[in-house]
């Protein structure tokens, strides 16, 4: 039986699911490189930084057999001879190559003092430095969240509902991706917490202590932290594939790369026709099975499907108690209807939950993955507008 090597570049939400969903043809023998040991749930980090959560996952407990799992940073994409460079000094080489290599948080150059003195929280190691110096403060040392989209505010929520005294300065309209009544819950819990809002003001400048804000005036912040904007690693831009603008590789809509027919893409990190899906674990897991779905395919001599998925809505965690589902239609757009409170509460942990579980029966059983079909995607001139 001749043999296919398929090399998966991070070990996320879609590429852990696409290597699983790989196993659906027993001659495939898959790579995993990941430059951590443990599977990092993302959508608790907010948890992890308030000492609340663990926010990994021993991948044993979530790779099937077959999978090999090697801790080690791709630093470049030989595509002409399938081979992928890593920062051990070793040489992968691959018949396919599934890039999911995820996003990044982007604390800007542009504001001064903010790569200095401010912290991400949209990766593990950053994740870990925050908790660390959240631990060093007095429990009254005034804290600073930059940024009004689900990360800043389920990051307030959770440090706040402990007692921190927090200001969350958004830069313009709260929770700007829910509906009008999403965003009043919204605010309604922050107050319930104590969070001090700045919907309007804008940070121009962080200092140790301090933050300065668009209209000249200083506010203190023991620690700053910075949630406003995601970027993604710089692997494919460097290894000369095209990409958009921020650096997602771009596909056509089997995700399967426009440079080269041996790569294929899923999550945060691929740009479907320069349309990208929401970052978000919703469309990574669906992604990373069907970009799977396509090197099956590809190996099998037979056409590969497009890309089709749909959203359901955000969950977004407020406190420990209370939350706000997001209702919304397949294409994502918010409608205006919510699900709050102590219910919503039990929803965002049941999907936290299923996130993990879904990978963990993907590993038992491959050719099981589900997921919503059906949302409409874009024109790319709207997409653009959207972007």
């Amino acid at each position: 039986m001749t043999r296919t090597h398929v090399v998966v570049i991070g070990g996320g939400y879609a590429g852990t699911l696409a290597a699983n969903h790989l196993r659906v043809r027993p001659d495939i023998d898959v790579t995993l490189v990941n430059p951590r040991p443990a599977f990092v749930e993302r959508i608790r980090l907010h948890q992890h930084v308030a000492g609340t959560y663990r926010a990994t996952v021993d991948y044993g407990t979530l790779l099937g057999d077959g999978v090999q799992l090697l801790v080690d940073k791709a630093t470049r994409i030989n595509a002409a001879d399938r081979r992928v460079d890593l920062a051990s000094g070793r040489e992968l080489t691959y018949d396919y190559l599934i890039y999911a290599a995820g996003s990044t948080g982007a604390v800007p150059n542009t504001v001064p003092g903010a790569a200095e003195f401010a912290y991400p929280v949209a990766e593990f190691e950053a994740a870990q430095q925050l908790q660390h110096r959240l631990d060093e403060l007095h429990p009254d040392a005034p804290v600073t969240v930059v940024g009004g989209g689900l990360t800043g505010i389920e990051t307030s929520s959770e440090l706040a509902e402990q007692g921190r005294r927090v200001t969350l300065v958004c830069g313009g309209v709260l929770a700007p991706s829910l509906s009008a009544p999403g965003r009043r819950s919204v605010a309604k819990a922050l107050r319930r917490l104590g969070v001090d809002v700045r919907d309007t003001a804008v940070v121009t400048e962080v200092h140790p202590d301090a933050v300065v804000l668009q209209d000249g005036s200083m506010l203190p912040s023991a620690v700053t932290v910075w949630t406003a904007g995601f970027g993604v690693p710089d692997l494919a831009a460097a290894s000369g594939l095209a990409t958009d603008t921020l650096g997602r590789l771009l596909t056509d809509e089997t995700l399967t790369s426009v440079d080269n027919p041996w790569i294929v893409a899923a999550g945060d990190a691929a740009a479907p026709s320069g349309q990208p899906l929401r970052m978000s674990c919703q469309a990574a897991g669906p992604m990373g099975a069907q970009a799977a779905n396509t090197v099956v395919s590809r190996i099998a001599g037979t056409e590969p499907a497009a890309l089709n998925q749909a959203f359901t809505g955000q969950a977004m965690s407020l406190g420990r108690r209370a939350a706000t589902i997001q209702l919304a239609r397949l294409d994502d757009t918010p409608i205006n209807a919510y699900v709050g409170g102590r219910v919503g509460a039990a929803i965002k942990e049941a999907v936290c939950k299923a996130t993990v579980w879904s990978i963990r029966h993907a590993a038992a059983k491959p050719a099981s993955v589900f997921w919503i079909k059906g949302g409409r995607r874009p024109a790319p001139a709207e997409q653009n507008e959207l972007v």
